[in-house]
């Protein structure tokens, strides 16, 4: 497949859609409707997931295996804002980053068998990266596709909940299993219909997350 052209100088990225927010954070997002700037909070609740992880996530009793989801979920209130802050490029990485390491200290803490969570990791990483290549190619993938991925705080919250019931290796496999599958499959089918040298020109959407604009 030829290379898609680059973007026109008058286009950018909308950092939003690189978060990777699932429903729950949208909503947060909506409901201050953009007011809340991305970086403190972020950051504010990476902090008290870094202290939780210190404190050992495998220690964590019952229910309270969600508060390291929870804390991050400050970020899901400012999903909503245009990201436009001279360090608002920062969120994605560190949420993403953030996502590993909770995926990786909670299994390999808690005796999930290591490629489960090898998998489950690896099918996270790759779906964050088809979702940077396609964008920066000029073909996003869709909101559908996004949605069904669930989002970092979906995944957390799903891997959470496998541990309060005791089935964290099943949850990992379970979840590493559908994404692989969903990966594979909308992106062959993604770029297998994206006409070769698509161009840019993608129509603005200001709603954060998901269904946040590239352009």
């Amino acid at each position: 497949m030829a290379d898609s052209p680059p973007p026109s100088e008058n286009q950018r990225l909308d950092l939003r859609f690189l978060r990777d927010d699932g429903h729950l954070s949208d909503s947060l997002g909506r409901l201050v409707a953009g007011a809340v700037p991305p970086l403190l909070p972020t950051m504010t609740g990476t902090l008290v997931l870094a202290v939780l992880m210190v404190a050992g996530l495998a220690q964590l009793p019952g229910i309270t295996l969600f508060a390291p989801a929870a804390a991050l979920l400050l970020s899901g209130v400012a999903s909503g804002h245009p990201h436009d802050g001279r360090f608002d490029w920062m969120v994605p990485p560190v949420l993403r980053a953030t996502e590993y390491l909770y995926l990786l200290a909670l299994g390999l803490g808690s005796g999930v068998p290591g490629p489960l969570v090898f998998v489950l990791l690896a099918a996270v990483v790759l779906h964050h990266g088809d979702v940077a290549h396609r964008v920066r190619c000029g073909a996003p993938k869709p909101v559908w596709a996004m949605r069904a991925m669930f989002g970092w705080d979906g995944r957390m919250l799903l891997i959470a909940a496998s541990g309060v019931l005791g089935w964290l290796p099943f949850g990992y496999g379970l979840l590493a299993g559908y994404l692989g599958v969903l990966l594979v499959w909308e992106s062959a089918t993604g770029w297998l219909a994206t006409p070769v040298g698509t161009g840019t020109d993608v129509p603005r959407i200001e709603d954060g997350g998901a269904n946040a604009s590239v352009t």
